[in-house]
C-alpha cells in the first residue's frame, strides 16, 4: 500500500512534462489523479496508463488556468467525485524568455496569466475545501528563476518570485491550519517549456551553454518527497538544480 492510498491529488499542467511526471510518480503512491491541461487527448492517454499500471482512478478535466470560472470548475468535479481535495498541484506555467529591449509585452501577459493569475486560481479553489476538511497539501511549482535573476529571464523570474512569495505568505497564515505549503523550485528541465521561447538571442544564448538538465522525474520525486511526509512535517521548501559541466 503506497504512503498516499484512498487522497486525491489534482495537478495542474499535467500533459507532458513535470506534471504528467508528478501524476505517475502520485499515482505509484496509491493517489487518485486529477489531470488538468488544456491538452485533454494527451490527459487521456496518460489517465489510461496510470489507471492500468497503478491501479488507482484518474480523472481528466479540461482546464486553462487563465480561467477562474476553469480552475473552480476543476476543484467542484473533483470534489464531486472522489469527496475530497487532499493535494493540489500549481504546476502550469510557462518561460516565455526574451530580453527587454525586444519587449515582447504580450509574452510578458501570458507568463503573468498563465504563473502568478492561474497559481492564485488553483489557491482560490482548492484552499476553502481543504480548510473545511482541515487538512491538504499544496505545493507551488516555482522555479530557481524565483531565486536568482539572469539576462533574459527579468519578467519570466517576477513571476517565479511571485510564486515565492506567495508560498512563503501561505506557510504563515495556513501553520496552524493542517495545510501544508510546499514551494518546488526546478533549474534547467528538459521538459516542452523551452520550445516556446521565440526570442532569437535567447536561442542564440542556449546554443552556447554547456549544461545536461534535470529530467522531469528528478522533479516530481521532489513533490513525491515532500507531500508522503507524515501530517506533522511540512516541508516548506525544495530547490533542485542541475550539475554543470
Amino acid at each position: 500500500m503506497g504512503k498516499l492510498t484512498n487522497k486525491t491529488a489534482i495537478i495542474t499542467g499535467a500533459s507532458s512534462g513535470i506534471g504528467k511526471s508528478i501524476a505517475k510518480h502520485l499515482a505509484e503512491e496509491g493517489a487518485h489523479v486529477v489531470l488538468a491541461a488544456r491538452r485533454s487527448e494527451r490527459l487521456q492517454q496518460l489517465a489510461d496508463d496510470v489507471e492500468r499500471q497503478y491501479n488507482v482512478r484518474a480523472k481528466v478535466v479540461e482546464t486553462d488556468v487563465t480561467k477562474r470560472s476553469d480552475v473552480e470548475n476543476l476543484v467542484k468535479e473533483t470534489k464531486d467525485d472522489f469527496g475530497s481535495i487532499d493535494i493540489y498541484i500549481n504546476n502550469a506555467g510557462v518561460m516565455l524568455l526574451s530580453f527587454l529591449k525586444n519587449d515582447h509585452v504580450d509574452e510578458w501577459e501570458q507568463m503573468v496569466d498563465v504563473n502568478i493569475k492561474g497559481v492564485l486560481y488553483g489557491v482560490h479553489a482548492s484552499l476553502p475545501e481543504m480548510l473545511k476538511q482541515e487538512g491538504g497539501h499544496i505545493v507551488n511549482v516555482s522555479s530557481v528563476a524565483g531565486h536568482e535573476v539572469f539576462p533574459s529571464s527579468t519578467v519570466y523570474s517576477a513571476t517565479k518570485y511571485a510564486v515565492k512569495a506567495l508560498s512563503m505568505g501561505m506557510e504563515k497564515e495556513l501553520s496552524r491550519s493542517g495545510v501544508r505549503v510546499t514551494n518546488i523550485s526546478p533549474g534547467a528541465v528538459d521538459t516542452e517549456l523551452t520550445d516556446h521561447i521565440t526570442d532569437g538571442d535567447v536561442l542564440d544564448m542556449f546554443e552556447k551553454q554547456e549544461m545536461t538538465p534535470l529530467n522531469s522525474e528528478d522533479i516530481a520525486k521532489a513533490v513525491a518527497y515532500a507531500v508522503t511526509q507524515p501530517s506533522y512535517v511540512n516541508v516548506n521548501e525544495v530547490i533542485v538544480r542541475p550539475m554543470h559541466k
